[in-house]
């Protein structure tokens, strides 16, 4: 046993014992954040413009606060990124956070001193847990990487702007930063493809402990470093890697290729980081869920996912929600983000403690006829079908609606797949992946048996296609992924 991981064994051990705690009060933090945030920033200019004096309950808050996205708030965000004082919340923020945005251009997310907490804090929570409940701290004693953004900065209006990936470079702990990889210089490199032959040069002949990242990322990281090596697996490189922490897309469909390319299996860690905040991370393992993050400056609300485009929609807390309905995630929290819909949808599975999933993004979805498929169906229609088809492998795969197919065909779901091994009878599994997604959707199933709709169809497509639609829209590595779904054909065409 090592200096480091006996070091933070006391450390993890109140870290757990918290996050124990947390589960059992959630509700009555949420309530104690609500009132703090309204306190707070009362005397802002949004909580002047939306009367925070007179918020006492969350119903006053419902009437005086309107849910809004990024392009809905921007003229408050637009003020922050000009040098004001004050806007969202008290002073001026630490750091923007820049995102790309579809509506509104890029985005700027305030990142305050009070909010960052929630970002490397909760990380670091969900590894301490894990590290504690599971009496597994060898990875502190080696080498650990996370692939993210570059945490080079800019300057403007006294701010500092960079990606969230890189911000949270920032604030790594003296103690993880000496055995964190990659160096400085070579994180900072900004286009992926070149950092990530740099990433391998500096780490092949390392004792990697400790790996994340977004799931695709990583596997490239992998795919290279076997290619560097001539190893046949990452624990042949790497034989001490025993945690992989991740995030931003669901880790099922990379499953198989990412044991594969590993050698077998090891400890993972799930979290659901957003540039907005930290929504959850796994707490136990095997779990179905991620524990909702109550207790860390976020106010959360809730709307059901068929009220999202509603002009009041119903609003709801943690302690009024429904297990296995989909909801909208709206928060307020203390980086001055208010009724703010963050685009994403989670279905709860447990409310004792509160434990959600990733169900999709409410822009991506597939309604074109009223189905309304969301993107937990289409990825777990696709594992159904892979666990039937043991020798096909899919490297990446979104879906789109074909409205107006040639000649008097009905219209149809089109899945552009890139497969890494091809089924031997593309029909076969076309026909089973259709039978594993009405089997999901009552609505596509109705639409299907009422000849609306004709089965989908699969486009297989080039090795590679995704990695270079992904570098053509300037979202190669980092914390970018493809959307799954799409209501209209923009993403496909340009596949």
């Amino acid at each position: 046993m090592g200096i480091k991981s006996t070091l933070i064994r006391p450390f993890a051990r109140q870290v757990s014992k918290n996050i124990l705690k947390d589960q059992i009060d959630a509700v009555h933090n949420q309530q104690l954040i609500f009132k703090e945030l309204i306190s707070k920033a009362k005397n802002t200019r949004f909580g002047k413009d939306h009367h925070f004096d007179k918020i006492e309950t969350h119903q006053d808050f419902i009437d005086h606060v309107p849910i809004r996205d990024y392009e809905k708030l921007k003229p408050y965000f637009d003020s922050i990124v000009n040098g004001d004082n004050d806007v969202l919340w008290p002073g001026k923020p630490l750091y923007l956070a820049k995102t790309s945005g579809t509506t509104s251009g890029v985005k700027y997310i305030p990142l305050t001193k009070d909010s960052l907490p929630n970002h490397y804090g909760t990380a670091q929570k969900a590894l301490f847990h894990y590290s504690h409940l599971y009496k597994k701290f060898d990875w502190a004693d080696g080498k650990v990487i996370f692939l993210s953004g570059s945490p080079t900065l800019q300057q403007q209006n006294g701010l500092n702007i960079g990606r969230l990936s890189g911000i949270v470079n920032h604030q790594v702990p003296n103690w993880l930063k000496k055995g964190q990889l990659p160096s400085w210089e070579t994180n900072c490199i900004e286009d992926w493809e070149t950092k990530l032959d740099a990433i391998v040069e500096e780490t092949y002949q390392k004792d990697l402990r400790l790996i994340g990242g977004i799931p695709p990322w990583v596997q490239m990281y992998f795919e290279r470093l076997i290619a560097k090596t001539g190893k046949k697996t990452i624990k042949e490189i790497f034989p001490n890697f025993s945690v992989f922490v991740f995030g931003g897309v669901n880790y099922e469909p990379y499953r198989t290729s990412m044991e594969k390319l590993i050698g077998g299996s090891v400890d993972s860690i799930e979290t659901y980081p957003a540039s907005e905040g930290f929504i959850a991370f796994q707490d136990q393992s095997p779990s179905e869920g991620l524990l909702l993050n109550a207790n860390s400056g976020i106010f959360f609300e809730f709307i059901p996912l068929d009220e999202v485009f509603n002009e009041k929609p119903t609003r709801l807390t943690i302690e009024n929600i429904e297990l296995n309905k989909d909801y909208a995630v709206i928060i307020n929290s203390n980086a001055g983000l208010w009724g703010y819909n963050i685009g994403d949808t989670v279905r709860f599975v447990s409310q004792s403690p509160y434990r959600c999933v990733v169900s999709g993004r409410v822009k991506h979805f597939i309604s074109a006829f009223g189905e309304h498929v969301i993107g937990k169906e289409v990825e777990q229609a696709l594992l159904n079908t892979l666990t039937q088809f043991s020798s096909v492998k899919v490297t990446e795969f979104t879906v789109a609606p074909q409205v107006n197919p040639i000649g008097t065909e009905k219209p149809y779901h089109e899945w552009f797949i890139e497969f890494e091994t091809e089924p031997d009878d593309l029909q076969s599994f076309s026909n089973k992946l259709d039978e594993e997604l009405i089997l999901q959707n009552i609505y596509y199933k109705d639409l299907i048996v009422g000849n609306i709709l004709q089965p989908l169809k699969i486009t297989p497509l080039k090795k590679g296609s995704f990695i270079n639609y992904m570098k053509k829209q300037g979202k190669l590595g980092g914390q970018n992924k493809v959307p799954r779904l799409s209501n209209d054909r923009k993403i496909v065409e340009q596949l």
